[in-house]
């Protein structure tokens, strides 16, 4: 892994107790960051919390949904109260619903949309509210699947948003460059976290259908995150960088499915 420093940088990461934005934030406070770590369970959140600190990292936690507009409000709040500003967002925190778009139900729609999109672009519009005010620029980060990029059965609803997510990175770059804030989207494919590995078969499926033969792990992800925040890609913005060890390129599903 390269070796960034964030000293002085001040993030917030939604979605971030566990799993990829766990490591995010393990990341960014190793290499210096300051980090409002966000997410909806409380018990994973003082553990997550309580983890980054005993390592030196400097982090403060704020607890609720991410697709909430007075949470949201919250995180940039605490950030420039207690670090003096804010540098990077990101959006991370997302939920997936399985269902056959004949059955999908409009209630399972809205829960869907408000932390994928809602969630993901009132954060992004309370950060760069704040960049502005600052003047010193920003970097959005948005969290995206490679299911915004090839159909996968039952996840309609899912892929929609996350395809919205792209096209949202693309839009904002053009429309807040003038402000020297860079907008990108990950897309991460298979990946190894608490919540997968839960499931015997899934690495070994994966392994399988992936060109890699490799199932990617959360620090791949992180990795990807770290390299659009920092100055070395200070040129790309609008772009969904994909990591899946080439599985878009084929696209096989999962047998189970």
């Amino acid at each position: 892994m390269i070796q960034y420093s964030f000293d002085d940088k001040v993030a917030i990461v939604t979605g971030a107790a566990i799993g990829i934005g766990f490591e995010i934030v393990k990341q960014l406070c190793s290499s210096g960051a300051s980090v409002i770590i966000n997410d909806i369970d409380s018990a994973a959140l003082e553990k997550a919390t309580t983890i980054i600190r005993n390592q030196g990292g400097k982090c403060n936690a704020v607890l609720g949904n991410s697709g909430d507009l007075g949470t949201i409000q919250k995180m940039v709040q605490k950030a420039v109260r207690e670090y003096g500003k804010l540098d990077f967002v990101v959006a991370n925190a997302g939920i997936t619903t399985f269902g056959n778009f004949i059955d999908y139900k409009p209630e399972d729609f809205q829960t869907l949309t408000s932390v994928n999109l809602q969630g993901s672009f009132f954060l992004a519009q309370a950060a760069t509210k704040q960049f502005i005010k600052q003047k010193t620029g920003g970097r959005v980060i948005f969290m995206s699947s490679v299911t915004g990029h090839q159909a996968h059965p039952k996840l309609a609803a899912y892929g929609m948003t996350k395809a919205a997510l792209e096209m949202l990175a693309k839009s904002l770059s053009v429309e807040l460059a003038p402000h020297k804030i860079t907008v990108n989207a990950v897309a991460p494919g298979a990946t190894l976290t608490e919540r997968t590995q839960s499931d015997e078969g899934y690495k070994a499926t994966w392994e399988d259908i992936t060109p890699t033969g490799i199932v990617s792990t959360t620090k791949d992800i992180s990795n990807t995150i770290l390299f659009l925040l920092s100055d070395s890609s200070s040129q790309i913005t609008g772009q969904t960088i994909v990591v899946d060890g080439g599985w878009t390129s084929v696209s096989p599903p999962p047998n189970e499915m």
